[in-house]
């Protein structure tokens, strides 16, 4: 394919954002891997490592605020290119600069704050260049734009681990290396692909006409609920497999988080072959009953494989929570433009927050119980459920006046 061909194939500009979320799957996953490395070679505490984590999602929720407000004047392309440019440019920052400076906890922040950056402008960014590219089967697409997140954590978790097994955790700076190309690729290639922009009320007027409306606030809360029920499970994942089987972190990484994510990319895939023929409403209730009951299989049963397979249950039924409240927000506002998509965006990222927050909070309480912690986060999807069977039935009554 030509350079010309690419500029013209609106197929390319859904690749394009395929290997944008990919690559945000990376630097959210590569990072965590490592902490313990950098608490042995760098001397930072676990406070330290754990005002990284927090300053990256910061950063993050911070780029999806200011995306709202001022994405449209920019520019899709032009904050892609720069996004991705971010990317690449932070994730060799994190394998070089922390062994330049004196202090080598500023040169991890200043690495990741500047992937947080590209992280962010991705997350709010390529959801409306799908929905808005000139393609057929919106919600599908959206569903498997989704998907390849999934898939993106599940390679970086495998992958390093491998290249670890290998070569040696103390080679991780080249890895870091290795992985900061997939955004190099993405920045020239966002550069060539078409790119539609979302119509509707630019900038801060948009974003205030979305805040005076009920139906935006109704969509805001499913996105945290759908970011907290998700994560609630995904980050403890690993400590619960660990604590549960009673393995090493290494195994616990495979049988918890990667178990979970491959669950999701799986549910997602599978929405998108045949999306356009179900009720996206229902099929998102359903999943919301079976995400409480995946819960309750994590929380009851006394064999730790029962509860391993209450995560893996719990990735599949939340595949379409977030992929499919954004769909729904595009086809009930549809005038929302960026702001929209970047304010969901900022929900979905709270309730990502707030949902491990919760389990961890609650175990604590509860003497490092972590079933106790699920125990309470079950009210994500519970909630979740409620929003979408009265949705469900709106639609049923409307339909009959």
């Amino acid at each position: 394919m030509t350079i010309a061909g690419i500029r013209k194939d609106a197929k390319h500009t859904l690749y394009a954002c395929y290997l944008a979320i990919v690559g945000q799957a990376v630097v959210n996953n590569f990072f965590p891997l490592l902490l313990l490395t950098f608490e042995r070679e760098f001397g930072i505490s676990l406070a330290g490592i754990a005002v990284l984590v927090g300053f990256n999602f910061m950063i993050q929720l911070l780029t999806d605020l200011i995306a709202a407000f001022v994405a449209d004047r920019i520019g899709y392309r032009r904050c892609m290119v720069f996004g991705q440019a971010c990317t690449f440019v932070g994730m060799v920052s994190l394998a070089v600069l922390p062994g330049l400076l004196h202090n080598p906890f500023l040169g991890l922040m200043i690495a990741v704050f500047l992937y947080a950056v590209g992280g962010g402008l991705a997350e709010v960014l390529v959801s409306p260049i799908v929905e808005h590219s000139p393609t057929e089967h919106k919600t599908a697409a959206m569903s498997l734009l989704h998907s390849f997140y999934c898939w993106g954590h599940v390679f970086v978790v495998v992958v390093s681990l491998l290249f670890f097994l290998v070569f040696g955790i103390s080679n991780w700076r080249i890895l870091a290396v290795i992985w900061a190309l997939m955004p190099l690729f993405g920045s020239w290639y966002f550069a060539q692909v078409p790119i539609t922009q979302a119509g509707g009320e630019r900038g801060m007027k948009g974003a205030f006409s979305l805040l005076k409306s009920p139906v935006f606030w109704l969509f805001s809360v499913m996105m945290v609920c759908s970011g907290a029920a998700e994560q609630s499970v995904s980050q403890w994942a690993s400590a619960f497999a660990e604590s549960g089987l009673k393995v090493s972190k290494t195994v616990g990484d495979l049988a918890g988080p990667t178990f979970f994510a491959a669950m999701m990319g799986l549910a997602r895939v599978l929405h998108s072959r045949g999306a356009e023929r179900q009720s996206l409403v229902r099929i998102m209730g359903y999943s919301a009953v079976l995400c409480v009951a995946a819960y309750l299989l994590i929380i009851l049963p006394p064999a730790p494989a029962l509860g391993l397979l209450g995560v893996g249950i719990t990735g599949f039924s939340v595949g379409i929570f977030w992929p499919g409240t954004l769909s729904l927000a595009a086809r009930r506002l549809p005038s929302g433009g960026t702001a929209m998509y970047a304010l969901l965006a900022l929900a979905g990222d709270l309730g990502c927050s707030a949902g491990p927050s919760v389990v961890g909070f609650v175990s604590d309480l509860a003497g490092g119980e972590l079933k106790i912690g699920f125990l309470v986060a079950m009210v994500f999807p519970l909630m979740l459920a409620v929003m979408l069977f009265w949705l469900a039935h709106r639609r049923r009554a409307a339909a009959r006046t």
